[in-house]
C-alpha cells in the first residue's frame, strides 16, 4: 500500500467486503479509542470535508466566464 491510499478489498465476485485505512488516517479520525456512535459519524463527516476542502485549496480556480460557461453544460 502506498502513502495514504486507502483500498478496498473484494470477494470472488469482485464486490468489496472490506477496507483497508492507513494508520495514520486511523488515528486522524478515530482519536479516541472509547467513542459514540455519534462521534464516530462526526469525525467520519469532518475528515472528509476537511480533505475535500484540502484537494480544493489545491485546485485552479475558475474565472467567472469559466464557471458560468460550466454551469451552463450542466443544464443542456
Amino acid at each position: 500500500m502506498s502513502g495514504q491510499a486507502i483500498e478496498y478489498i473484494r470477494d470472488t465476485a469482485g464486490e468489496p467486503s472490506a477496507v483497508v485505512i492507513p494508520i495514520a488516517i486511523w488515528r486522524q479520525i478515530f482519536p479516541d479509542v472509547d467513542i459514540s456512535v455519534e462521534q464516530l459519524t462526526e469525525q467520519i463527516e469532518d475528515y472528509c470535508l476537511n480533505k475535500a476542502m484540502d484537494e480544493a485549496a489545491e485546485s485552479p480556480l475558475m474565472s467567472r466566464e469559466e464557471a458560468i460557461a460550466f454551469l451552463q453544460e450542466d443544464e443542456g
